[in-house]
């Protein structure tokens, strides 16, 4: 079985249970999994790989909980720079209705290269529209290409326009299709062992986008299965108005209806809920994607995060979709959980206190959110932490670069407080996939080209 020593870290961080900083620290890993955590001078001297991180910092692999990795390929579009959620979503429904085949392998390629550049060793990603025989598979396949772990969501849309919906009809599909296709997916792909790389999702795409009987029917057929569920929740004012004049209720009372809370559930966004709703996240386990970044792109509001993880719900952070955020950087979207958070609190008064105020989310914290906070939310026990028994999935940073001058006192909080920097190493179960700086598995420059072609034919039309 092959084996890799990592040795002479500047400082480990582990994000166990102990939250143990370890410097002088490293890793002996074998056949993917962690074996002995500790000191390097406490761990085996030989292996088939020795990696030597003097004066770099080592974290588990960050954790990218909601994602929609096609649109890399519609960032920008100038009529869509400027407006709320719905006018966002309708301008560019009809751009992603051109999409083939080939443009979801090539922006789930972009979309991971971009993602493992910033510390991501594994992304949930929700595609919930198939134009043109495109299917969730495309997506699939492309990922275990890159090397990062994938939790695909089957997402998707059955409510038009005509039936009272926000999306046009020519980007919806029959609920029977989409029930067919969904056990079919989780039947081919979905891997529960731990270490594994695949997994699926069922996840319709929200309120005013499936009927309540998908939603019923979605909840049903991951049960019988053992996945999880995933949708957006909560995200804008404009959403709590629809499903409060077309169901008469606020979101989170709408799914406990269509039997949507739970510890298998996880929410994006969940910007507007009052203390009550908060309360029902807690009690039922359900878990939440913060994306705050795509929040304030899109004017959308700031999420209640310090009072959620408070209550003791879990939440992880995600990038969410490339035209909502325009970027797929987890380190950065980590900094912002963090500068955001903050915002609300001294919207809340929380800078009239003065001293070491409790209320302020800490850089240890935003990066447990994006570590064991993730791991937690995907339900996933293997990952989000180094410790023995735990799949070999971390990121190193050099600190020696113009980023962290004169922070070195404390590496773990300039990790978030400082500019956010493209990693050194990412690994992904022992596996090399960011390596001095560079992707191992993709030529980017063409990548790059490749991508750009595609764009640019979808916005041509």
């Amino acid at each position: 079985m092959p084996t890799l020593l990592v040795k002479n870290a500047q400082v480990l961080v582990t994000m166990d249970d102990h939250r143990h900083e370890i410097h002088d620290g490293g890793l002996f890993i074998k056949d993917g999994f962690i074996e002995k955590v500790g000191k390097s001078d406490q761990l085996p001297s030989k292996a088939d790989q020795i990696l030597d991180l003097k004066g770099h910092i080592v974290l588990p692999g960050l954790i990218n909980t909601h994602h929609h990795f096609y649109q890399t390929l519609t960032r920008v579009v100038p009529e869509a720079q400027d407006v709320n959620l719905f006018h966002w979503l309708k301008t560019l429904y009809p751009i992603w209705a051109r999409m083939q085949p080939e443009d979801i392998r090539i922006s789930t390629r972009t979309a991971l290269a971009e993602l493992a550049l910033s510390g991501c060793t594994t992304a949930s990603d929700q595609l919930y529209l198939f134009p043109n025989g495109s299917r969730l598979d495309d997506e699939i396949e492309a990922a275990l290409e890159m090397g990062l772990r994938l939790h695909a969501s089957r997402g998707s849309m059955s409510l038009g326009e005509s039936k009272g919906g926000l999306p046009p009809d020519s980007v919806v599909e029959e609920e029977g299709q989409i029930l067919k296709d969904s056990q079919r997916l989780i039947e081919t792909y979905h891997d529960a062992n731990p270490g594994s790389y695949t997994q699926i999702v069922l996840a319709p795409c929200s309120p005013f986008s499936v009927t309540g009987d998908l939603m019923r029917e979605s909840a049903a057929l991951a049960r019988e299965y053992g996945v999880q569920l995933h949708t957006h929740l909560a995200e804008t004012e404009d959403e709590v108005d629809f499903t409060i004049q077309k169901f008469g209720k606020r979101p989170v009372a709408y799914m406990e209806e269509v039997d949507w809370l739970g510890s298998d559930v996880w929410f994006a966004h969940s910007v507007y809920l009052n203390e009550e709703e908060i309360g029902i996240y807690a009690d039922h386990g359900c878990g939440v994607a913060h994306c705050p970044n795509s929040n304030m792109r899109l004017a959308s509001g700031a999420a209640p995060i310090f009072d959620l993880v408070s209550a003791g719900v879990n939440v992880g952070i995600g990038v969410d979709g490339s035209a909502s955020n325009d970027g797929s950087h987890l380190l950065e979207e980590t900094r912002q959980a963090m500068l955001l958070s903050r915002v609300r609190a001294g919207m809340k008064g929380a800078s009239r206190s003065g001293g070491n105020d409790q209320s302020m989310m800490s850089a240890r914290q935003a990066l447990e959110m994006a570590t064991r906070g993730g791991a937690a939310v995907l339900g996933r026990k293997d990952i989000g932490s180094l410790e023995p028994g735990k799949a070999a999935d971390f990121i190193a940073v050099d600190l020696a670069r113009i980023d962290y001058a004169g922070a070195l006192h404390d590496p773990v909080a300039a990790m978030v407080f400082c500019a956010p920097v493209k990693v050194d190493y990412t690994v992904v179960g022992g596996k090399f996939v960011v390596k001095e700086g560079q992707l191992t598995a993709v030529d980017l420059p063409a990548l790059v080209e490749e991508h750009n072609r595609a764009a640019a034919r979808l916005l041509n039309g």
